[in-house]
């Protein structure tokens, strides 16, 4: 089940890594927020995140398509 709760938690953490992600320009701290997101989403309510990677392989788990994955999950999550 998919709470209110576990849908404003997902988004206030996805939001204020991203805002640090998206103005950083030391790449030790960009490796840290994707390391921060993926222990999240070890740790996240896995319908949440099921429907937010809509089938996607390592949503928000690889280095190459983080900031891509990362903005899709928030775009999801406002619209939850």
């Amino acid at each position: 089940m998919i709470t209110k709760d576990s849908i404003e938690e997902a988004y206030c953490f996805f939001h204020q890594k991203y805002q640090v992600y998206a103005f950083s320009h030391s790449e030790r701290q960009k490796d840290d927020i994707e390391y921060a997101v993926s222990s999240y989403v070890d740790s996240m309510n896995p319908e949440l995140y099921a429907k937010l990677a809509a089938g996607k392989k390592d949503f928000l788990l690889t280095h190459p398509r983080f900031a891509e994955d990362m903005k899709e999950a928030l775009e999801k999550l406002t619209l939850e």
